[in-house]
């Protein structure tokens, strides 16, 4: 997942409505949103290469159904190949009942052996941010200010990407207006680059930073698989529903 956008109890009877876009190498293979044969309370995407996933959320939970998602640090020069997946992060979340405190308190005691990643994950009660990479954020790892809309990117939560800065605008005028779930996905649907002078400086060449720009990314060999937008209510099951948005998806038989 390389953008999410999501309100946190900003609507009535809705506690976490969150849009989002996976980007990764189309030749990666994967299996569309829907529940998992091995734990069937999943429903989510899964990675066939690394086992994980990148958003996805879990019908139980000691507060009712729980939401999680993950997005890449893009530090090009920290990255380390020996690292584990980091889609696992999302997976044992929703496969376990254990509450966000306790599971993010775990992968801290764990140590770092991940590249750089932003983890949302909670419930309707409680939602945080965690990335190995924010240690000098106040919000890292400590609950969500309710009532707020957020972004992240391949940086930090909020950090004002030219990409999150645009979605999150037009993610708070589309609840403003209460608008239908297609026009979510129209926003995710933008293919529109920024200028070169808000582009992020992320130790990548300035040709990949402007392939990289656009919410909706389409370039050879890479780009979004797909667009996601996941409800959680109160006192109902969540919904998340999903849509390939390019071509070259590998799906298992």
């Amino acid at each position: 997942m390389c953008l999410i956008v999501f309100a946190w109890h900003v609507l009535p009877g809705m506690p976490v409505i969150a849009a989002a876009n996976r980007d990764e190498f189309y030749d990666r293979p994967a299996t569309p949103a829907g529940p998992w044969l091995d734990a069937p309370h999943v429903i989510a995407g899964r990675d066939l290469q690394g086992g994980g996933s990148w958003m996805g959320v879990s019908l139980v939970g000691c507060n009712g159904p729980r939401f999680a998602a993950l997005t890449n640090i893009r530090a090009p020069e920290e990255r380390r190949l020996d690292a584990p997946s980091r889609g696992a992060l999302v997976a044992d979340f929703l496969r376990e009942d254990v509450t966000a405190p306790d599971y993010l308190r775990r992968i801290v005691e764990h140590g770092d052996v991940y590249n750089g990643y932003n983890l949302v994950l909670g419930d309707g009660e409680s939602l945080y941010w965690y990335s190995n990479r924010g240690g000098a954020d106040p919000r890292n790892g400590q609950p969500l200010e309710r009532g707020r809309i957020y972004g992240i990117s391949n940086g930090l939560l909020d950090a004002p990407w030219p990409k999150v800065l645009r979605t999150k605008a037009q993610f708070a005028s589309l609840l403003c207006q209460g608008a239908p779930e297609d026009a979510y996905f129209e926003m995710l649907a933008d293919t529109t680059r920024a200028p070169d002078v808000r582009l992020p400086e992320t130790g990548m060449p300035i040709e990949v930073e402007r392939m990289l720009s656009p919410v909706c990314i389409e370039t050879p060999g890479y780009g979004t698989r797909t667009s996601t937008v996941v409800k959680l209510y109160k006192g109902m099951e969540p919904e998340l529903h999903e849509r390939v948005v390019q071509p070259g998806v590998v799906e298992a038989q």
